[in-house]
């Protein structure tokens, strides 16, 4: 097993000990307002000495176990407002990170930053925009993400109607799609306070919308999806290229982050090392695959081939990895039609 995913691992246990624990303790209903009630408490930490907060979600798919809490989501607080990034997966715990933020400041919430439009990181800016005056932002291909549209993307009203099953009562027919309020195509910095919140395009990669937020002058990195730390990534959609999300890992290195959050898994002070496993996991799969597409073999002789057992035991590879692998033999076979390298 490499010496990276035995690192992973033991992180993982210790993150699955704690929720463990979580889990394990006395179920209290928290207060939810106007949403249903979870029983599981954000678990809230912070950068250093920084107020740059962030939740750390469980790795696991979402369903009713976690209460849909599978994404990492943050803010920061400024002299003269919060921005938030991300929102996590159900109105309630978009209320449940208001209130967390609330805890610590009683300053507006000016902005809400979302990585990319996928269910689990943005059911919750319901909460946000009911409850505050803040201004939703994304990248302008989140636009596309719409209840009545069919996108290559995550299909919006698909996804709602599964995840009203699936994470009932959290997601009941009250949750709804939340626009952004501004969106921009390459680049966007908001000045507030003290910060500088460096926002660009790294999509199309895992999804279409893609962003990276870099705080200023902390060089903390918010990297979405494009970043999953110790988690099998999701990859099957149709707008994953990962030829593309190979490149932003390479961008992400180069700006040298003194801190990555990433969409899911474990934040890490070492940026390399954090990066390095979404990285090393896509080369793998393509490296692995690449082989039979030249050869022109079928999908399934080509996936039972590959050893996976360096990864057969990390959260979400029951869920996510053959998907992976059948999109990226496609993504293989287009760029071998095309000559491409």
């Amino acid at each position: 097993m490499p010496i990276l995913v035995i690192r992973q691992t033991v992180a993982l246990l210790a993150m699955a000990l704690v929720q463990a624990a979580l889990l394990a303790a006395p179920v209290r209903a928290q207060d939810a307002g106007p949403y249903a009630p979870t029983s599981i408490p954000l678990r809230i930490e912070k950068v250093g000495e920084q107020p740059i907060h962030f939740s750390i979600a469980s790795t696991g798919v979402p369903g009713s176990v976690n209460e849909g809490n599978t994404s990492n989501a943050g803010f920061v607080i400024t002299s003269d407002g919060v921005v938030v990034f991300d929102a996590l997966g159900t109105p309630s715990l978009g209320w449940a990170l208001l209130r967390e933020i609330r805890k610590l400041t009683d300053k507006p919430v000016k902005y809400v930053v979302v990585s990319h439009y996928h269910a689990d990181h943005i059911y919750g800016l319901q909460a946000f925009k009911d409850h505050t005056s803040a201004l939703i932002v994304a990248h302008e291909r989140a636009l596309e993400y719409d209840e009545n549209d069919e996108t290559a993307d995550e299909k919006a009203s698909e996804r709602l109607r599964q995840r009203r099953a699936a994470l009932s009562p959290w997601v009941d027919r009250n949750t709804r799609i939340v626009k952004p309020d501004i969106v921009f195509k390459e680049r966007m910095t908001i000045s507030l306070g003290e910060k500088r919140f460096v926002l660009r395009s790294a999509g199309p990669a895992h999804a279409a919308s893609d962003i990276l937020m870099l705080v200023e002058p902390d060089r903390v990195l918010f990297a979405g999806d494009i970043v999953q730390n110790g988690r099998i990534p999701f990859m099957n959609s149709d707008d994953v290229d990962t030829a593309s999300w190979l490149r932003a890992c390479e961008e992400v290195t180069a700006a040298r982050p003194s801190f990555v959050i990433p969409g899911h898994g474990m934040p890490s002070a070492v940026a390399k090392q954090a990066i390095d496993f979404t990285r090393t996991y896509i080369n793998y799969v393509r490296n692995s695959l690449r082989p039979a597409v030249a050869g022109w073999l079928d999908f399934e002789q080509a996936y039972k081939d590959v050893d996976w057992s360096s990864y057969q035991s990390l959260p979400a590879f029951g869920d996510n990895n053959r998907g992976n692998a059948y999109r990226i033999f496609l993504e293989l076979e287009r760029e071998q039609l095309r000559g491409a390298p």
